[in-house]
């Protein structure tokens, strides 16, 4: 995949005729997306600043990649050695700002796409013209978890249903109402399909089939949580 490649038409044919129908939903890996959006830096091409030489001698870490970070994140969250986890502009809580360089041509490295959102409304809609019917799109990304060891796929776009159900005022089979649930629908999804994706399987996308979605038009914000509601982050 180039900066510039039809991704949406590929993804399009491929899912027809792998058999993808109305209703199911497509999980495709961030970076496929921004090899396509042109979201692929040579760190030889990055002149690094003040403040990311600073954050360099702090971490360890390539000055060049301390300035992508900087220049990817709302602010830096914490930082512990080599690790410095950050928001960033989309809202997301993540090492490196979402920089990686697995699956990059030696001496680059890939940026989480601009508008994830809109990355997937773009695939959405020519997968809908496709298959002639609503599909839904989830694209994912591998982040770390606060309290847990490993990493697990995540949604960062969503478009075509409602990405966070709201179980609030349903009832358990106890009859009991529930106050506090909301399920991470399109989280759930990403990280199924990451099962079948893995690190070097070269498999872009999984097509996650038979289950029902409620409609709407989607976006990752809603499974964001509030910093005001945000007991940890300080």
């Amino acid at each position: 995949m180039r900066p510039g490649d039809d991704l949406a038409g590929l993804l399009a044919g491929a899912a027809a005729a792998g058999g993808m129908a109305p209703g199911d939903v497509l999980v495709v890996a961030h970076k496929v997306v921004s090899k396509a959006e042109g979201r692929v830096v040579a760190l030889a091409a990055v002149r690094p600043g003040p403040d990311a030489r600073a954050l360099a001698a702090e971490t360890g870490k390539d000055p060049a990649l301390c300035e992508l970070i900087l220049a990817e994140s709302r602010r830096i969250v914490r930082r512990r050695g080599a690790t410095v986890i950050c928001e960033t502009h989309q809202g997301f809580v993540c090492a490196n700002a979402g920089i990686d360089a697995s699956n990059a041509p030696e001496g680059h490295v890939i940026l989480l796409p601009r508008d994830a959102d809109a990355s997937a409304r773009r695939l959405q809609a020519r997968l809908a013209a496709r298959l002639g019917g609503r599909v839904g799109v989830v694209i994912a990304d591998t982040h770390g978890r606060a309290f847990r060891r490993g990493l697990v796929n995540v949604a960062v776009g969503v478009a075509g249903f409602r990405g966070l159900l709201d179980l609030r005022g349903t009832r358990d089979r106890e009859g009991r109402v529930l106050v506090a649930t909301e399920e991470a629908l399109a989280d759930e999804l990403a990280a199924a399909a990451g099962v079948l994706q893995g690190k070097g399987a070269g498999a872009p996308a999984v097509v996650v089939a038979g289950l029902a979605t409620p409609v709407g038009p989607g976006g990752v914000g809603e499974l964001l949580r509030d910093p005001a509601h945000d007991l940890f982050r300080g």
